[in-house]
């Protein structure tokens, strides 16, 4: 979820380690006895500085560790972590790091990361190495092409394989309500969805007598959860979020090469043409997104939840995928799974390892991990994500109640390293009452649709697979949009096609697809 960020507590760490700027609570703990240093990103919803977190303050009195934090909200946290990698102002660790394959290996190279593989032992972290008993594949994603493991990862699973709750990010909602009142069926066809969208235009169906709804909206980001891009399945193998394609012969493909969207992309211009397009697509932001479906003014948008933008009560239902002109009917999977290999590191700086990796291992006890992930129970002062059932050792997933998923959770839970395997779930935890509803939807409508068999698995790069990587990227994903927002708007695909192909080429394309095709290769041997 977007939101509007303000940075605080911008003090370098050389201060702060002189006067305890930013530092958390209980101040009665000595700075020397098992206190650390770690510097964060933090939402502006949350509690300014972590500690004030009640999953924080319970964590502290299990560990007997103080964390001194040094937080920064999402929108300058990077820019003030890369000051401190560069500057050698370094805390003890980074918590909810945000680190890429890329600065993994770039960091452990120069020095600033350390390794941690001889740490994660069932000695001394008896609850990471319980979870990689358990599901040893996590320990080949964590370890890098040297051998080595520089990063404790953020582990979620919900559901598997085509039936993973990560499969489809931006599902289609469509008003039922606007269908209901115009005496319209649910489209089965892309002609059909076209001739629902113009009756949503033309017909009043909010009902306040002005030209007022927008048949269908979403937010420009290039295949992420609020895209236009689920449309594109109805004409070839459709796009994702990384426009990374494996075919049924393990062979790699760039979407937007891929059979189909130059097809997908003139039936999109065609939407565009008839003002079925929110004309805002290209420079709304989240709020605006958000505000204009509270106003009753869609009748089609995407996103991961509907709860989160028209709200879970509101008449909007998921469209199934349609068939395209030829009959063809598919839903493009993501690539996405539970696993962001990067969430906190250990810097050269840190003089008490020992004490940093027993609380990094305190973090995977299961009851932990799953607060940590969602939030947490008994506050007294704010809605609660969980009750404790004290007979079972369980936490149970209390009702949302109307609040909005993102909202409630990003104001208690901390994130950070943790493993919630899908055996916890009728042990540990229930199961969020909105992802056993999301996985429903995906199972009933979504997954017979999937043609693909596979998808592309998280390949721990070279430091120079990595750096040609983002190379390429930094150029190729601007191209790709700007074309497909400029095809959308009426320029000629099918007279600009080849010349699209040659500048993708030019921009390092057939350089991504070697590297791709190489590290899928690779992590198909390694299983």
């Amino acid at each position: 979820m977007k939101y509007f960020k303000k940075s605080f507590c911008i003090i370098s760490l050389a201060i702060i380690l002189a006067i305890t700027g930013c530092r958390g609570g209980n101040e009665g703990v000595d700075p020397d006895d098992n206190t650390l240093t770690f510097m964060t990103s933090n939402s502006p919803l949350a509690p300014q500085d972590p500690n004030d977190k009640l999953i924080f303050k319970r964590l502290e009195e299990k560990t007997g560790i103080h964390i001194n934090w040094i937080a920064y909200t999402d929108d300058v946290y990077v820019e003030k972590r890369n000051l401190a990698m560069a500057t050698g102002e370094l805390p003890d660790a980074l918590f909810n790091a945000g680190l890429s394959d890329f600065d993994l290996l770039k960091l452990s190279n120069d020095g600033t990361i350390i390794p941690v593989e001889e740490y994660i032992t069932p000695e001394k972290m008896p609850n990471l190495s319980k979870v990689l008993e358990q599901a040893p594949q996590y320990k080949g994603m964590m370890t890098a092409p040297d051998g080595h493991i520089y990063s404790f990862p953020w582990i979620e699973e919900l559901g598997e394989g085509k039936g993973s709750i990560h499969s489809v990010n931006n599902i289609p909602w469509i008003n039922k309500a606007w269908l209901d009142k115009l005496g319209l069926k649910m489209p089965k066809t892309t002609e059909e969805l076209k001739q629902v969208l113009i009756a949503f235009k033309t017909q009043d169906p909010n009902g306040n007598g002005k030209a007022d709804e927008i048949p269908l909206s979403f937010i420009n980001d290039d295949g992420g959860n609020e895209d236009i891009s689920f449309l594109l399945g109805s004409f070839g193998a459709g796009f994702n979020g990384d426009l990374t394609l494996v075919d049924e012969n393990g062979k790699v493909n760039n979407a937007a090469l891929a059979p189909g969207y130059k097809e997908g992309m003139k039936y999109l211009q065609e939407l565009y043409a008839e003002g079925l397009i929110d004309p805002e697509f290209i420079t709304q932001d989240w709020n605006k997104f958000i505000a204009k479906a509270k106003d009753d003014r869609y009748g089609l948008y995407f996103t991961w939840d509907k709860a989160n933008v028209s709200g879970m009560d509101s008449p909007f239902e998921p469209m199934p995928a349609l068939e395209g002109p030829n009959g063809w009917k598919n839903v493009a999977r993501t690539n996405g799974m539970g696993f962001d290999r990067g969430r906190m590191v250990i810097t050269s700086e840190n003089k008490d390892v020992e004490t940093t990796i027993k609380w990094i291992d305190a973090l995977y006890e299961p009851i932990q991990s799953v607060q940590n992930n969602w939030g947490t129970y008994g506050d007294d002062t704010q809605q609660n994500i969980f009750e404790f059932d004290e007979a079972a050792k369980m936490l149970k997933h209390l009702p949302l109640n109307g609040a909005s998923p993102n909202e409630l959770r990003t104001k208690t839970s901390v994130g950070g390293p943790l493993a919630i395997l899908d055996s916890y779930y009728g042990k540990v935890t229930t199961m969020p009452d909105d992802a056993a509803w999301r996985l429903d939807i995906l199972k009933k409508i979504y997954v017979p649709d999937m043609k693909a068999e596979n998808i592309y698995p998280r390949v721990f790069f070279s430091k120079e697979e990595s750096e040609r990587l983002s190379q390429v990227e930094a150029d190729l994903w601007p191209y790709i949009l700007k074309k497909r927002t400029e095809w959308m708007q009426g320029a000629n695909v099918d007279k600009e096609w080849d010349a699209f192909v040659k500048e993708l080429d030019r921009l390092g394309m057939q350089d991504w697809l070697k590297i791709k095709q190489t590290g899928y290769d690779r992590a198909k041997q390694q299983k």
